[in-house]
């Protein structure tokens, strides 16, 4: 589960809104390998679905769409349905949210993220089994039972294959259920190469130690924070944005174990207090530019992909460039113009 291409492969975010069509061509115009969106105030597979009827080439996915928001039988419909209407471009990536927002936000049960995933990803997989080989849905879990499947509700087999299925996670148990029975990984964007190494990789191999049927051709995605500009203004602004991002994310629980790792505890400590008493300003001016650079390549455009490169050859096939404010298309086209693309 590491980089044997010979080169990264650079994504980049799409906006999940109405110009996403428009955008979804325009990094295929500049030789984007993939475009992801993802789901916040948006419909992440409405954007998908404007993305893959603007685009011929590129490849598409959702990082991340909420898998426990909804159930494995109208996903797995979505999923296939893209799939077909794309050409074979779709990845469906998925990540759990948290408590709070499954049970308050979208009136969802919530128990057992981990094992829930695990089991919601295999539901998944047998129905889109069930229309593929024609055989009865028999799908029985503790959280998900599907067996009912007649003629008009099944598309039959899908001429380009089930989609992947990639997941998103922080901890070690969400990140070993990957490697059991996902396709690929999606790390989070606050985490650095050497948590890569040190507990994503080891986690994924656990995880892929007790699947039933190991998949090839596992990918590792990054999702490494870019904060870059073709003057110094635009190279400040992006730098700014990004701190106060860093600061927002590493001041929740979820990324306790990367900033512990990192020997940064007391910094989430510090970030967590402020959050609670609403003090953003000081929240942001408590990511120190070392630990910005920790999180994010910094740079003039050029400086970009080598960057990535250094950092994450080897421990990853592809990086999707994050930044908290959309890129311009002019710096989208800086980045990738640089001639350094290889490993």
């Amino acid at each position: 589960m590491t980089n044997t291409t010979t080169r990264l492969m650079v994504d980049a975010m799409l906006p999940s809104q109405v110009s996403v069509g428009d955008d979804a061509r325009t990094l295929e115009e500049l030789g984007y390998d993939a475009g992801w969106v993802t789901e916040t105030a948006w419909d992440p597979f409405v954007s998908v679905t404007a993305a893959a009827l603007g685009t011929e080439r590129l490849d598409l996915g959702t990082s991340i769409a909420v898998a426990l928001a909804r159930n494995p039988m109208s996903l797995a419909t979505t999923a296939n349905h893209l799939q077909q209407l794309s050409g074979g471009r779709f990845t469906l990536g998925l990540g759990s949210q948290v408590k709070a927002h499954i049970e308050r936000r979208f009136g969802m049960p919530w128990s057992r993220p981990a094992e829930r995933m695990r089991e919601f990803v295999l539901a998944v997989r047998a129905i889109w089994h069930a229309w593929d080989s024609g055989e009865p849905l028999e799908f029985t879990g503790e959280f998900y039972r599907h067996t009912l499947m007649t003629p008009l509700f099944d598309p039959g087999p899908n001429p380009f294959g089930p989609p992947p299925v990639f997941l998103a996670a922080v901890g070690p148990s969400m990140t070993a259920v990957a490697g059991e029975v996902a396709d690929g990984f999606l790390v989070a964007p606050l985490a650095p190469p050497t948590y890569i190494a040190d507990h994503v990789l080891p986690d994924l191999r656990r995880g892929a130690e007790r699947s039933a049927a190991p998949r090839p051709g596992f990918t590792v995605s990054g999702m490494p924070f870019v904060s870059s500009g073709r003057d110094q203004a635009e190279l400040d602004a992006a730098v700014e944005a990004n701190r106060a991002r860093v600061a927002f994310y590493a001041s929740t629980p979820s990324y306790f174990p990367v900033m512990d790792h990192l020997g940064l505890g007391g910094l989430q400590q510090k970030l967590t207090a402020l959050s609670k008493r609403r003090e953003w300003a000081a929240m942001t001016a408590a990511v120190s530019d070392d630990v910005l650079e920790i999180f994010s390549v910094v740079g003039r455009p050029d400086d970009v992909v080598p960057e990535l490169n250094r950092r994450y050859a080897g421990l990853v096939d592809r990086v999707t460039l994050y930044s908290a404010e959309p890129f311009a298309v002019e710096l989208l086209a800086a980045i990738l113009a640089a001639p350094a693309r290889t490993t």
